[in-house]
């Protein structure tokens, strides 16, 4: 992993309905280790016909110009994904988001998915996914006094924002929320992080794919462990007791500052299992995805050796004991698989991607063809060859959006019915007159020239949506 470049990126939306907001905005930089940037990407996108930019989200990027944009969303995504593989072909990178997990990776999944290109580009072949916010949970649990955390309306809570951040450490954000300039702020905290806890950095940076979280979790240290939760830190001392074999992301942590692990490790399936399947942070086994951040490092990293109520030495005797005790670990992984698992499926297919399945290879192969072509007649007839009804849709939208004629009827239909529906009525895509009730209330509020500059170009461009 020492030779991997890291990437940093961010996106500006119409929204924040993860499966009905649009990208508008992508910045990516590319960066070596030590933080030196190498290149940047910097694109935007008009709103597809069918998407309602929602006016708080307007307010915040302020990207009224991409209303005019000549370039289509099909085509940023296209490019996005083109200059991210350019930049992983010769070493996998490490993709660096900040509230990535929940958000950001989650939208460019759907839109690669929703334009026929692969979703999964930032931890596969090799890459890996860092979510920086969730590091940041670990430094303001055990990090605060090398890398302070700014208090929030003047403590005793405390604010982990992006740009309260680069505020405390006297970074520039006067751009905060234009893509670029959050990947350059970004930018900016790592080499902060990294020149003051320049190990705990790369720890970090280890973690951010699977091979290097199981070997941390695989060690023989205990683990600290640290969140935030409504603006307050928490700290727990860790170590792994189990998996799910059927789900191998699933992991559980046993939490060493909870009680003697003898309470625990004697219990029988039956309790075992109930406190595999309670929900929330209090229970003594904690369950977290290794494909994600977790906010995790090896106590010998933490430089207060009274970081938790129990000596160093005490919480690594009680990690022993429950790595040796592999009858409970099979009970607790047991129980991991014996969960019920919801994944309830999206009516919309652009809420499908985790619950249809993936493409066959005859449909991958069309995937790839359909993205070569600029022939008309050729996409429809790759269209019309998906096995998968979601790529079909898909791709018609793609088509019908690239050309204004000699489209064929039933494609130009579901494309209109799909304008229609979307610009017409509520959904859980929003609606166009909500929208502009909720504009004519914030003309009223935002008295700055800018703000009343954004509503008004937001304005006009929702109502040459509605139907006439």
């Amino acid at each position: 992993m020492s030779s991997s470049n890291l990437i940093f990126y961010d996106t500006e939306t119409t929204g924040i309905q993860k499966d009905f907001s649009q990208i508008l905005q992508c910045g990516s930089i590319l960066t070596d280790q030590s933080l030196n940037t190498l290149a940047e990407q910097n694109i935007g996108c008009a709103p597809l016909p069918w998407v309602i930019p929602q006016p708080m989200a307007m307010l915040t990027n302020k990207k009224i110009d991409l209303y005019n944009s000549n370039t289509s969303h099909y085509q940023m995504m296209k490019d996005l994904q083109l200059q991210w593989k350019k930049w992983s072909a010769e070493n996998p990178s490490i993709f660096i988001t900040y509230n990535g997990h929940a958000f950001d990776e989650e939208l460019i999944r759907r839109q690669f998915f929703w334009n026929l290109l692969e979703p999964y580009t930032t931890n596969t072949n090799g890459n890996g996914r860092l979510d920086l916010m969730l590091m940041i949970h670990n430094i303001a649990a055990f990090f605060s006094d090398e890398v302070s955390i700014p208090l929030f309306e003047g403590g005793p809570r405390i604010s982990y924002k992006l740009e309260h951040l680069a505020k405390e450490h006297g970074i520039d954000s006067g751009n905060a929320h234009d893509a670029i300039a959050d990947c350059n702020l970004m930018i900016d905290l790592c080499k902060i992080i990294q020149s003051r806890l320049p190990e705990v950095f790369k720890s970090f940076i280890n973690i951010s794919t699977k091979p290097g979280i199981k070997e941390l979790l695989y060690s023989d240290d205990f683990l600290a462990l640290g969140e935030i939760h409504s603006r307050h830190t928490f700290k727990y001392p860790v170590v792994m007791c189990g998996s799910d074999a059927s789900r191998p992301n699933e992991i559980v942590f046993f939490d060493l500052g909870y009680n003697d692990p003898e309470d625990i490790l004697d219990l029988d399936f039956t309790e075992i299992n109930k406190l595999v399947q309670s929900k929330g942070r209090d229970g003594p086994l904690k369950k977290y995805k290794i494909n994600k951040t977790i906010p995790i490092c090896s106590y010998k990293l933490l430089t207060d050796s009274n970081a938790f109520d129990i000596e160093f030495s005490e919480l690594q005797r009680r990690a022993d004991m429950v790595r040796s005790n592999k009858d409970f670990q099979s009970k607790v992984s047991q129980a991991m698989e014996d969960r019920m698992m919801d994944f309830p499926e999206s009516e919309y297919i652009e809420g499908t991607i985790y619950s249809g399945g993936f493409p066959s290879y005859r449909d991958k192969d069309l995937m790839q063809e359909f993205h070569m072509s600029d022939d008309l007649d050729h996409l429809v007839k790759i269209s019309r060859n998906f096995e998968d009804d979601r790529l079909r849709l898909f791709a018609e939208r793609i088509i019908c959006s690239r050309y204004s004629s000699n489209i064929p009827e039933d494609i130009s239909k579901r494309y209109q019915d799909l304008i229609n529906e979307r610009n017409s009525q509520e959904g859980p895509w929003g609606s166009i007159e909500k929208s502009l009730i909720q504009i004519d209330k914030l003309l009223g509020e935002k008295s700055d020239e800018e703000s009343q500059k954004i509503l008004q170009a937001t304005k006009l461009k929702i109502e040459s949506m509605k139907l006439t």
